[in-house]
Formats: structure tokens, sequence, C-alpha cells
């Protein structure tokens, strides 16, 4: 990835006003690696800071070799974000809901990816503490990610039988 291509960045969705902000603010592959990596120290507990160390050096090692600037302004654009919502908020990245949109263009492989990521954090979480559950609990977490991938696999069925 070339630093001089975050002169080039821009909103990959200008729907969103965070996106715009962040897409802004861009920083270079290399310092905002390092700013994850930092911000993940605020993280409440060992297990949260492994796993998303872990997590911020396997995607930055999958993407090391990408040359289309879209897919780089997009990658360090989302990762921005992620870094804003940690740094705005001491306690952790609480995260945010997926657009129906963004969810819809998601891959089959990104939607594994997705799945598999939410059973791993799911394990993490203590049923014995309230405040430990996510919104709804965990039961409410995985009926909504199961039900939007079996629609999804749904629509793309339909339209591969359509001839699309």
């Amino acid at each position: 990835m070339y630093s001089s291509l975050t002169r080039l960045a821009s909103p990959a969705s200008t729907s969103s006003r965070d996106v715009g902000l962040a897409a802004a603010s861009l920083l270079p592959p290399l310092p905002l690696y390092r700013r994850l990596l930092r911000a993940h120290r605020s993280l409440p507990n060992l297990e949260m800071r492994t796993l998303g160390d872990t997590y911020v050096k396997d995607e930055f090692r999958r993407h090391r070799s990408i040359e289309n600037p879209l897919q780089i302004v997009g990658f360090l654009t989302q990762w921005k974000l992620y870094l804003d919502g940690i740094e705005k908020d001491g306690q952790g990245y609480k995260g945010r809901k997926i657009d129906t949109a963004q969810f819809e263009k998601l891959s089959e492989e990104q939607l594994y990816q997705l799945h598999e990521l939410m059973t791993v954090t799911r394990t993490l979480f203590d049923p014995a503490k309230a405040e430990s559950q996510p919104p709804g609990g965990q039961k409410a977490v995985q009926e909504a990610v199961d039900d939007a991938l079996q629609k999804i696999v749904e629509d793309r069925k339909a339209r591969s039988g359509k001839g699309e």
C-alpha cells in the first residue's frame, strides 16, 4: 500500500457522515496499524485485547499486497472508523450495526468470516455477568445473524435461478 494513495481518499459511501470524517482524516497504513495496536491496550480484558490484536495483524497481513486504490481507501477508512470508536470511548469499541445495504454486498467468504468472528467473540462473554452480555443476549445475536445469513443465501439462490 502506498502512502501517496491516502491523498486519493474519499468517502466510500456518501450516506454516512462518519465515513466522510474518517476518510478526511485517513492515516497511512503503518501509523494506523500502530495506533490500532496501542488503542487495544485500553480494552477491558486480556481476551479482548488478544482477539483484537490478532485480528488486526491478520487483516493487515492479508491486505498487504492490495494495489487497487479503491480497496485500499475502503480498508483504511473502515479501520480508521474502528480506531475512532475505540479512542472516543475509553472502555473499548462498543460496535455498531451494519447497514443492510453493506450486509447484502458481503461475499460468501465475508459472511463466513463475520459468522466466525461472532462465534469467537460470543465465547468471550461470561453468561453469569449481565453487563458482559450483548444487547438482547447471546441467543438474540445468534438468531439475528443466522436469519440474515439465511435470507442472503436464499436471495442469491433466487437470483441465480433467474439467470442474473
